[in-house]
């Protein structure tokens, strides 16, 4: 089957938004003081108190959505596999975030920083629709 233009397009946007998750999780975990330097003492000690597993979660969340970009210009099935992974990690650490965590997120967000974690949830659920109706219509193989 023909690759329909709209994949490219999805493909490289979603390659490109998940590039910044990736370059934010790169850098925190690394400890670029650069970085880091934009945080509120809050939100550091935050990240710091991160129990392992909320970091694997967030590592399947972001690493996840990268690899399901990839798989998706790749034309590969798997793209859904991975962007479910993905969606599972990102809800680990929102349950996290907002529900288990002693400081909630939404305490150190600004009203800015909370509808951006919504357009990553929505993103990511449509990633995933798209991917499977791709998949289904077999232009994933």
């Amino acid at each position: 089957m023909k690759t329909p233009w709209h994949l490219w397009v999805i493909g490289i946007l979603s390659l490109l938004w998940n590039a910044g998750g990736a370059y934010d999780y790169f850098a925190t975990r690394t400890g670029n003081q650069d970085y880091l330097s934009m945080l509120t003492p809050e939100q550091l000690a935050y990240l710091d108190a991160f129990p392992f597993w909320v970091s694997l979660a967030w590592a399947l969340g972001v690493w996840g959505a990268v690899l399901g970009s990839i798989l998706l210009l790749l034309r590969s099935r798997h793209a859904v596999a991975a962007f479910l992974i993905s969606f599972v990690g990102m809800a680990g650490n929102l349950i996290y975030g907002l529900l288990i965590s002693e400081t909630p997120m939404t305490a150190m967000a600004s009203a800015g920083a909370m509808v951006f974690m919504i357009a990553i949830v929505i993103v990511a659920v449509l990633l995933i629709i798209y991917s499977r109706r791709m998949r289904d219509a077999g232009v994933l193989g």
